[in-house]
């Protein structure tokens, strides 16, 4: 009897998340991608879709396979997604963060929901679809990336730059992190499709000072000055500004929710938002997050250089407003590094794709109702809409209504419920062969 994609995701998944993929940033420390690449390329091989796996550097792999459609005269539509996680100390965890346990109804594992689930349902369908032989009604590139967890120059940056002719005749893409669910009740479900993530800027902050003896009086420390500059802009809450994107989502969960929304206090409304506050909260802004800080080599010399690290994420439109703003908080003296630039990506939330989505929610869960959202996070959208692409995050899951989704990127006893993993290759199926 022939295997269906609902039957075999979890076991994808679970593999995927038995393969130790850790980005730590770090050249010397991070594990890489390629027996994870070279999994995915095995499990499209046993169906016979022909894949193509590339090493941007040692280990790091990055595979990609074209299943050809019915009507090749339409654009392509990619599906992608990163094979990288972010580190796990195991001893935070109840379970072994590279165990892929199954238990209570979920499947544990670093990469559970960022994002080797999306990965899995992306491999559940199209092997499906090569048993079953069928044809979806336009061409579907699949993208597994490396590096997505540290700046993406090993993967999709660097597959932009190097690999044009892998992205031949795409126009829409399918990625992290979005159609996940928020219940509003019984009936109505909020599904959150990504149409926009903020941009990102990693800025080092560099000042100077006098070097001199420990024990002296001194007036031109440093760190003296690098802290005051680190603590203005940690302490300062950049304005409110409401992107269309953000816009449309607060009215509409406003209107679902049943409260009005005032322009000028959005918070107002987030609060009621509960697992996913903090996700919505960090869109109605600026942000700029003092992460790292360095100087010194010895207890009792003053440095004359110290550096710190800030992490700014910018609203679409709204990155040269943030620097200038940002330039006049850290004031004279502190010198701004620009260690890794990403601009913001935003598209509408209209469009055959947009319906299809819409309908193949509501045909899995009657309660479903799409809204576009922004995320305060960056993903490989990034690096494939700098090719006219049109990005949206679209990861199907229907999650328990009091699963802190939200915490569990990057946190502590990362997991995806099974029923949201079936839930997703149904949805994920029904999407493709209607767009």
């Amino acid at each position: 009897m022939k295997t269906t994609a609902v039957e075999e995701v979890t076991g994808i998944c679970r593999d995927l998340l038995r393969i130790d993929t850790t980005n730590t940033g770090d050249p010397r420390t991070t594990v890489g991608e390629r027996a994870a690449a070279e999994y995915v390329a095995e499990r499209l091989g046993e169906v016979g879709i022909e894949s193509e796996i590339h090493e941007s550097a040692p280990t790091r792999a990055n595979v990609f396979a074209r299943i050809p459609g019915a009507d090749r005269s339409r654009g392509a539509l990619m599906l992608h997604g990163h094979l990288d996680v972010v580190p796990a100390d195991a001893s935070e965890w109840s379970v072994g963060p590279f165990s892929g346990e199954e238990k209570d109804g979920y499947l544990w594992g670093r990469g559970a929901i960022d994002m080797k689930d999306f990965d899995a349902m992306m491999l559940a369908v199209v092997r499906d679809w090569k048993r079953t032989g069928y044809v979806p009604p336009r061409d579907i590139v699949l993208m597994y990336t490396a590096d997505e967890e540290a700046g993406m120059e090993f993967g999709s940056q660097w597959l932009v730059r190097n690999h044009r002719d892998a992205f031949e005749g795409v126009t829409e893409a399918i990625g992290e992190v979005g159609g996940y669910s928020f219940t509003v009740n019984d009936d109505l479900r909020l599904y959150l499709v990504q149409t926009a993530e903020k941009g990102l800027d990693w800025l080092r902050l560099n000042a100077t000072g006098r070097p001199g003896h420990g024990s002296f009086v001194h007036d031109d420390n440093a760190i003296t000055n690098l802290a005051e500059a680190v603590s203005r802009v940690g302490r300062h809450r950049f304005p409110t500004v409401l992107t269309p994107t953000v816009r449309t989502f607060l009215e509409q969960i406003s209107e679902a929710l049943g409260v009005e929304l005032d322009p000028d206090k959005p918070e107002e409304v987030i609060a009621k938002l509960g697992p996913i506050a903090n996700l919505i909260g960090a869109t109605v802004r600026n942000t700029a997050n003092p992460t790292r800080l360095e100087a010194g080599y010895k207890d009792n010399v003053i440095p004359g250089r110290a550096s710190a690290t800030i992490d700014c994420r910018t609203l679409p439109g709204h990155a040269d407003a943030f620097l200038a703003e940002l330039r006049e908080l850290i004031g004279p003296g502190v010198d701004i590094e620009h260690i890794s630039q990403q601009t913001a990506v935003e598209t509408g939330f209209d469009g055959a794709l947009v319906e299809a989505m819409s309908d193949a929610l509501k045909a899995e869960d009657p309660a479903a109702r799409t809204i576009p959202y922004m995320m305060s996070g960056g993903t490989d959208a990034k690096a494939f809409s700098t090719l006219g692409i049109r990005c949206f995050g679209f990861a199907p899951l229907k999650l328990p209504a009091d699963l802190a989704f939200s915490s569990l990127f990057h946190g502590i006893d990362e997991r995806v419920p099974v029923e949201g993993l079936e839930f997703g290759v149904r949805v994920l199926d029904r999407l493709l062969r209607n767009s």
